[in-house]
């Protein structure tokens, strides 16, 4: 099923997830970050899709994909997704908690993954040292249990600068994106609705297990956390290799899109067996 803005959705026990997908060529999954969407790749998708078949999802309880009602996992929904549209392995490519799920489904899923890439993530246990993120994200909390919804998007939306630089620093469309994408997955929620989200276990442990190509491309201005955190990983995994995006925070594709795809590109050609 597509509706009239182009989006395609699955159905599934618990509700649809939607997605988007473009081109023909080799699989490219692009996985967005926590309480964002499928836009955040919007730079990606028209770039990539001439010589890959993207496929970006709004996983669940994000976007225009079905909250949860019963426990799951983010990991088997992709598989399921890919396995609905019968391709695999695929490339995937995610920033933040999309780079989680990218890991995870290494993991859980491996014949389903070529290659991965990541940004401001190592797995799907983080974890957060630095001050100003803890404090920020205590912001987040204050904002959420006061009911305040704006001035939790603004705290969310502060961590995508990184602590050496503030929103005004960002580009304005930028912010505004970002804003506007968390908006529209926070009101999907509501304050007592469960948490249905079940973890997956030793990731950093069974990281050392994963074969495939891993790039992290950082943003240089992200927090030393989300760049710690990608670095480790890339020194646990067999075959993976770091570098960042300068002057850019936790959202390196959304504000250096062109130097970004570059990059991804670089990765990608060199990837054996690579489909052309």
């Amino acid at each position: 099923m597509t509706d009239a803005g182009g989006m395609s959705f699955l159905d599934t026990s618990d509700g649809r997830l939607a997605y988007r997908e473009a081109g023909n060529g080799a699989p490219l999954v692009l996985l967005h970050g926590g309480f964002l969407d499928h836009r955040m790749w919007d730079d990606q998708i028209p770039a990539l899709a001439p010589d890959h078949r993207v496929i970006a999802p709004d996983v669940r309880g994000h976007g225009a994909s079905a909250n949860a009602t019963k426990p799951f996992r983010y990991t088997d929904d992709l598989a399921a997704l890919l396995r609905h549209l019968e391709t695999g392995p695929a490339i995937l490519v995610g920033v933040s908690m999309g780079g989680a799920i990218a890991v995870d489904t290494a993991l859980e899923h491996p014949e389903l993954v070529r290659a991965l890439v990541v940004s401001g993530v190592g797995t799907s246990e983080p974890e957060f040292r630095d001050p100003w993120v803890r404090e920020t994200r205590d912001e987040e909390a204050r904002a959420l249990a006061a009911g305040d919804i704006e001035g939790w998007v603004e705290a969310f939306t502060r961590l995508g600068a990184g602590p050496h630089r503030t929103l005004d620093d960002m580009d304005h469309d930028v912010v505004r994106r970002l804003r506007e994408m968390a908006r529209r997955t926070i009101t999907k929620h509501t304050a007592d609705e469960p948490d249905h989200r079940v973890p997956v276990a030793d990731t950093w442990d069974r990281a050392t297990k994963i074969t495939v190509p891993v790039l992290a491309i950082n943003g240089a201005s992200d927090s030393p956390d989300h760049i710690g955190m990608a670095e480790r990983l890339i020194g646990l995994v067999a075959n993976g290799r770091a570098t960042a995006v300068p002057g850019a925070g936790h959202y390196p594709n959304m504000e250096s899109p062109d130097l970004f795809n570059d990059l991804l590109r670089d990765f990608l050609r060199d990837l054996p067996d690579q489909e052309h």
